[in-house]
């Protein structure tokens, strides 16, 4: 494992309109999934080798100095950039030992992932749980299994993801499923979004979050046809990308609006959230009113 030098790892969000997240943070540097749509590889975010995993040096102490200095408590969000569950972490215990740094000084946590590795980190979430809000984000994009093989290799596949949502659940984990990227022409059917759906009930996730289409930009979207190419060959989807996108940052799924309408009208009918607004609101429900109490029992 290679160590890259950081000064800080635990910075403020601009914003909590993204999950309620007060901060965020990355152990790790670059991601070894090889998910064919990553965003992250684009040119913007200035990480060569993308491929290669690299950890940040001193990170546990960084962060617990972080964590220590910040004035008000909130969620630590982790996953945005690179997974936190890369196959390097399963002996580093990098991510567990934030989690612990997370819990000692009674943060609450947000994890985006598609590895089942964060089952291991199950008790550890359920002690933070007892304090401060607690969100599992699964990246899930297609119900088919050889699909997702095919788009995410380097991590489990989706039916594996799926079940893991449904241990999270059982173990009282506020956890659902990102619904991003869905493909256009591979995963932007009818069909898939319900099957989703339909899964994400079966394994009682409390939310999906979803965007139908991609982004493509510089250094991605050339990784992102090659990879078509090879993996699709002969059926000319890169082009059809070219033609129908040039060189936008958003691509939308030409059957976006459609599959929006029946998106929502099935997540009504199961009861499972798909407003950024409500997600938040459920997740981090019960720790508001709790300090809404003891304010109020302060107060003279």
């Amino acid at each position: 494992m290679e160590y890259i030098p950081a000064k800080t790892i635990v910075t403020a969000t601009k914003s909590r309109e993204w999950f309620g997240i007060d901060y965020n943070m990355n152990i790790y540097r670059g991601c070894s999934h090889g998910c064919i749509y990553c965003d992250s590889r684009s040119d913007c975010y200035h990480i060569e080798d993308f491929d290669r995993v690299r950890a940040k040096e001193n990170a546990l102490m960084i962060i617990r100095n972080d964590l220590r200095r910040k004035v008000k408590n909130g969620v630590v969000g982790t996953g945005a950039m690179s997974d936190p569950y890369n196959p390097f972490e399963k002996e580093l215990l990098l991510t567990r030992h934030v989690l612990e740094l997370i819990d000692a000084f009674n943060f609450g946590a947000a994890i985006a992932t598609k590895s089942t590795l964060m089952l291991r980190d199950l008790d550890v979430l359920q002690t933070i749980r007892e304090h401060s809000p607690v969100l599992c984000k699964v990246t899930v994009t297609t119900a088919d299994d050889a699909l997702s093989k095919k788009l995410e290799p380097g991590v489990p596949v989706s039916s594996d993801r799926f079940a893991m949502v449904e241990a999270l659940g059982q173990a009282g984990i506020f956890s659902g499923i990102l619904l991003m990227p869905v493909l256009p022409w591979l995963e932007d059917s009818e069909e898939n979004i319900l099957a989703i759906v339909r899964r994400a009930h079966e394994a009682g996730a409390r939310f999906i979050y979803a965007a139908f289409g991609m982004t493509l930009r510089g250094n991605q979207r050339d990784w992102y046809y090659a990879r078509l190419e090879q993996l699709f060959p002969g059926q000319g989807l890169a082009d059809r990308y070219r033609r129908r996108y040039g060189y936008q940052y958003e691509c939308r799924s030409p059957a976006a609006a459609h599959l929006w309408k029946i998106f929502a009208e099935e997540c009504q009918r199961y009861k499972i959230l798909y407003q950024m607004k409500d997600i938040i609101s459920a997740y981090q429900k019960k720790y508001q009113m709790t300090q809404l109490r003891l304010f109020d029992m302060i107060e003279p």
